[in-house]
């Protein structure tokens, strides 16, 4: 079974800051509404263009999502 985007996520944390994708995944992870469980495109995009920050962009989620899919 595939694990959730969040989980996905979660796996850049602790890198080089200067990498967005690793500011991403902290960010996600200090989001605690984030929809963690989720592994739906609309929901989490839908979800990011809400609550965008600095760190939490969807250039980058559309990377991630991208290497997301990539792994099935």
């Amino acid at each position: 079974m595939k694990k959730s985007f969040y989980l996905y996520v979660l796996t850049f944390r602790g890198g080089d800051w200067s990498d967005a994708k690793v500011r991403f995944a902290e960010e996600v992870f200090n989001e605690h509404n984030f929809p963690k469980q989720s592994m739906d495109f609309d929901e989490l995009s839908s979800y990011i263009e809400s609550y965008a920050t600095d760190n939490l962009k969807i250039e980058v989620f559309d990377e991630l999502w991208s290497l997301y899919v990539d792994l099935a």
